[in-house]
């Protein structure tokens, strides 16, 4: 009769384990959905490199900005006391964090964001140190416009023992082992005075890729970085974090986030506008619709290549619909990218439109069905 080695034994014993590994448990998809601030614990590696990202054109989102807003409006005219940032990148005064005094939280829907009574230069500083004792490097910076980019890092959260399972948790312990995601993060912040008052509100949007294996198997087999589906639970977790870095408590920061009032639901509709471009239409204000349709950009990660405020206009470039696939796999996504208008209209005091302008005037039958295919993607953000 043959004997196994107890050595023989355990070896066996940890590779039928390792396929629990590699099979997420409900509880782990879940999570996105589950709030509960200061229980997630996020590692950032600011340590590790990341090599250059090859992103399949078909896996991933048009490459998206972010706008400003003004401090006041009237309902005939904007008031041109817009906040100027300075150049300079001032050096952070550690008295500003003891002098904030109140930090609210608002929300609608998955959406949530800070307003603290501190003006939006101060802000702008407390944000920037903060994503940097976090480890990430500011890659984009734009006062004029108030956001502020970081790198991708990679992302080790260490999933609640709950979540992992009694065996998965005990060889976690005994292997001194975390059960991680292979994904990177990256985070924008906008910040902006809000109206009519002395606050400034504070909107991250998290950007994520997860690393995985193409033609698994084939002697060709690769991995690529794939754009991932955000997970709210992180997005609010550093929110979380943003507040206590600001000087607020534990306590009463995760409460506000919990018990935050919901603002009312944004309500839209695509229509048919002029010469066959689409344009979509906000049950909201001026000043309302222009926050969301900026907020909705940053979800989107558009790029903004310049903005008119007093018009009330984006340039976003994109690459449209039928120019991705073939032509971004050849030519790369800035090769075919292009610009067009969206701008703002107000229909009367508790509805605006945003109208989809082609400014190259080639007026293409591609563009008219582009124009449909971004407003509904941007629909989609506020049905979430």
């Amino acid at each position: 009769m043959k004997i196994f080695s107890p050595n023989a034994i355990i070896f066996s014993f940890l590779f039928l384990l390792a396929g629990c590994f590699n099979e997420p448990k409900k509880e782990e998809n879940q999570r996105a959905v589950e709030i509960n601030p200061g229980e997630l614990r996020i590692n950032y590696y600011s340590n590790k490199t990341v090599t250059p990202l090859e992103i399949p054109p078909d896996l991933t989102s048009p490459n998206y900005q972010k706008s400003f807003r003004l401090s006041e409006y009237t309902k005939t005219k904007i008031k041109q006391d817009i906040v100027n940032f300075s150049d300079k990148e001032i050096p952070i005064d550690e008295k500003i964090v003891n002098k904030i005094g109140n930090i609210e939280v608002k929300k609608s829907g998955n959406r949530r964001w800070l307003s603290v009574n501190k003006n939006s230069e101060d802000v702008w500083n407390l944000v920037r140190e903060f994503f940097k004792e976090e480890g990430f490097i500011i890659n984009f910076s734009n006062k004029k416009i108030g956001i502020m980019e970081t790198d991708y890092l990679e992302n080790k959260p260490e999933i609640p023992e709950q979540s992992v399972g009694l065996i998965r948790s005990l060889f976690q312990k005994a292997l001194k082992a975390r059960y991680s995601l292979p994904i990177i993060d990256k985070y924008r912040a906008r910040i902006e005075p809000a109206f009519d008052t002395n606050y400034t509100n504070i909107y991250i949007s998290l950007s994520s890729m997860q690393e995985v294996v193409t033609k698994s198997g084939q002697d060709d087999e690769n991995t690529i970085w794939q754009a991932r589906e955000k997970d709210i639970a992180f997005e609010v977790e550093m929110l979380y974090k943003l507040m206590l870095y600001l000087g607020g408590d534990k306590v009463i920061s995760r409460e506000k986030i919990l018990l935050a009032k919901e603002e009312d639901k944004i309500l839209t509709k695509i229509d048919t506008g002029f010469n066959g471009y689409s344009k979509m239409i906000f049950e909201t204000s001026l000043l309302d619709t222009w926050d969301n349709f900026s907020w909705a950009l940053d979800q989107l990660d558009v790029e903004i290549e310049d903005k008119d405020i007093l018009e009330k206009a984006f340039y976003v470039k994109m690459v449209r619909t039928s120019d991705m696939g073939f032509f971004t796999r050849v030519f790369g996504d800035e090769a075919v990218k292009k610009t067009f208008r969206v701008s703002l209209k107000v229909i009367n005091d508790n509805k605006t439109e945003a109208i989809f302008y082609d400014i190259s005037g080639e007026n293409e039958i591609e563009t008219k069905e582009f124009s449909k295919d971004f407003f509904i993607n941007i629909q989609k953000q506020f049905s979430k």
